[in-house]
């Protein structure tokens, strides 16, 4: 396969001459990098750099744009590393000077018959990035001037698999996960050798196909995280298959809508929670499962938060996976209860049916891909959410195979969410806009929060209380998660939207006032 490449000859040669990835920055990311889809390991995209605050952001003005010219928008987080972004759109990879927005190279895959749903971004590992294709193959690229060096074939994209997601690097292990919604297909990690592409172990979230009372599904659409001290890798997964229907398949149907924390050396499980025992409204698990060491009942302990897409905010300790804290953070009524292991307890009346079911939230969620973040100092977990209604159908005539039904929205809006992660409680929300947002969110030593809007502005905010400091208009919805960089002593915000990546700063005699 043939890719293209549009260089500025002279700054390719200085940036190639500056690439590679010390692994050690993936532990402890420097303010001048954000070498992975979430800038470190642990999901929270929280940043420690200070120079915009809250009395400064007002200023922030625009650096730099850099157009793609695909009708494709961008999804992606792209990752920074001595000085060069690396970022995508579905079958596009591109490398440009995080300081001018100026490309260095262009990478194109070949037109295929894959699934166009959109594409999170890069991993990288030493002087090699890594990238998932729309027909499920993975990619490895020469950072240094984008040529490819090896394609393997991940999954069959006949059979309807996709990648969408940003692999993630541990030390010698690219882990890699698929998409779908399609019966008969079982989801699955994978950890692939970064020199050779060669599979290292597969973890599978459903039992094989024609285990008695099994499913399918437990698709692995997003990018997980990592605690080094416990070696235990967290992923979430998506929902079983029949999607809305459930009698083919009875029970809880593990590991589908779960959170499962593996040995990224083996694969082994080494323990699962199921935010969504038998989910039959295709709300999957695959939301960030961000990492934090905070005080929880008066001791301080290994964490782990999630926003489900199913409307419930989740606590649990990350060494053992034990439940701490359930708690809506929204409108929900698809839940009897609580059960004593802190999973909802589905209502059987709540089920799709003919005439129809009114289900809060909707299928969309109340959240969805977009990352949210995690504010140490306050306590605060931000996240973009969509309070909402919508009405489930089952339909006979669609039989038990495929989406075996029908939902439809109601109602729905768009507003950030503040909860404190000891209680669940919403400190503060602030409205942002019709229908729902796109927008990952993005918290920082200084008390600001970035996000995006539903009418494509991007705000800043005081993490305290929530208040509008600062907003732009980039004349496009926002699908991205915004990231902060420090280069020569200035701080640069980055957002994706539409087919455009903005760079704002403040203007340099703030950012560097003359002695």
């Amino acid at each position: 396969m043939k890719s293209s490449y549009f260089a500025l000859g002279l700054v390719v040669a200085a940036a190639a001459s500056g690439q590679g990835l010390d692994p050690a920055a993936l532990l402890h990311p420097p303010v001048d990098s954000w070498p992975g889809y979430h800038g470190d390991y642990s999901g929270r995209r929280h940043s420690a750099l200070v120079q915009i605050t809250p009395q400064n952001v007002p200023q922030l003005a625009l650096s730099w744009a850099f157009q793609t010219g695909q009708t494709n928008e961008l999804k992606c987080t792209p990752v920074l590393v001595n000085g060069v972004l690396y970022f995508t759109v579905p079958d596009n990879v591109w490398a440009v000077d995080a300081r001018s927005g100026h490309q260095l190279w262009h990478y194109i895959y070949p037109p295929n018959k894959g699934f166009h749903i959109g594409q999170r971004g890069v991993a990288m590992y030493k002087e090699w990035l890594y990238f998932l294709t729309p027909d499920a193959h993975l990619i490895c690229l020469d950072a240094r001037d984008g040529k490819e060096r090896w394609n393997i074939v991940v999954a069959d994209s006949q059979k309807g698999y996709w990648t969408t997601m940003s692999p993630l690097v541990i030390r010698d292990h690219v882990i890699i996960g698929v998409s779908g919604d399609f019966d008969n297909l079982r989801g699955f990690l994978r950890s692939v050798d970064p020199e050779t592409g060669k599979t290292q172990w597969t973890w599978f979230s459903t039992p094989p196909l024609g285990t008695p009372d099994s499913t399918s599904g437990g698709m692995t659409w997003m990018t997980g995280t990592y605690d080094p001290d416990l070696n235990l890798l967290y992923w979430g997964t998506g929902n079983p298959t029949p999607v809305l229907t459930g009698k083919t398949r009875p029970g809880p149907n593990p590991y589908t809508c779960s959170i499962v924390a593996l040995n990224p050396d083996s694969g082994k499980l080494a323990w699962a929670f199921l935010p969504s025992p038998h989910d039959t409204h295709d709300w999957d698990a695959v939301e960030t499962p961000v990492l934090a060491d905070a005080e929880f009942n008066g001791q301080t302990r290994k964490l782990l938060l999630q926003t489900s897409r199913n409307g419930y905010f989740f606590v649990l300790d990350r060494t053992n996976g034990k439940n701490l804290l359930t708690v809506p953070y929204g409108p929900v009524n698809w839940a009897k209860g609580v059960g004593e292991d802190g999973s909802p307890i589905p209502n059987p009346a709540k089920e799709p049916a003919p005439d129809g079911v009114l289900i809060a939230p909707d299928e969309g969620g109340l959240t969805n891909y977009r990352s949210p973040s995690f504010d140490p100092q306050t306590g605060l977990f931000v996240v973009d959410a969509h309070p909402s209604y919508g009405i489930y159908f089952a339909k006979p005539a669609d039989g038990t195979f495929g989406w075996a039904g029908a939902d439809y929205d109601v109602w729905g809006k768009a507003v950030l969410e503040a909860i404190d992660y000891r209680t669940g409680k919403i400190r503060w929300d602030h409205p942002l806009g019709p229908n729902g947002a796109g927008a990952g969110v993005l918290t920082t030593d200084s008390g600001l929060t970035f996000t995006g809007d539903a009418l494509g502005n991007v705000i800043a905010l005081r993490t305290s209380n929530g208040e509008t400091l600062w907003h732009a208009g980039t004349g496009s919805p926002i699908q991205t998660s915004p990231l902060t960089y420090e280069l020569d002593g200035r701080q640069y915000v980055l957002f994706g939207s539409g087919g455009v990546l903005f760079a704002w700063a403040l203007p340099q005699t703030i950012a560097n006032p003359t002695p």
